[in-house]
């Protein structure tokens, strides 16, 4: 959900065609929400993404799994060559990456990629997951 552009959709694994025709993608290979990396996600810019050509600074992206509700705030956005994959790079921190064609009103296949990068500043761990996390350690007595 990017609430100021209004915009909210499903994302589901994959970033193939099957899957970008009804949904986001989450790029294969990148990390998952509230994971120490880079969460990719691809949309196509004539559906789902076409909203991010008004996307700014500070703008809050909302991501809600299983495993929790994690919040990004964006901090860039950039146009590279399609092949320019080092945006999706992992990094030692959390954080997003949304990726569609660019330009949005470009007819046919377009020539580059509209990137937005968005840093991870809060999350909420869902009562699932804390349950099925490993109890900690007894603590030892003296």
């Amino acid at each position: 959900m990017i609430p100021r552009l209004h915009l909210r959709a499903t994302v589901r694994e994959g970033a193939g065609e099957d899957t970008l025709a009804v949904a986001l993608g989450h790029i294969p290979g990148t990390a998952l929400p509230g994971q120490n990396g880079n969460v990719g996600v691809a949309g196509h810019r004539d559906t789902l993404f076409r909203a991010l050509r008004k996307i700014a600074k500070k703008d809050r992206i909302e991501f809600q799994t299983l495993a929790g509700s994690f919040q990004y705030e964006v901090v860039s956005t950039a146009t590279v060559p399609p092949e320019d994959v080092g945006v999706l790079a992992r990094t030692g921190h959390p954080e997003i990456t949304l990726v569609t064609c660019y330009p949005f009103d470009y007819v046919g296949s377009a020539p580059e990629r509209f990137v937005v990068k968005a840093r991870l500043v809060s999350q909420v761990v869902s009562e699932r997951r804390r349950s099925s996390l490993p109890p900690s350690p007894p603590s030892a007595h003296r």
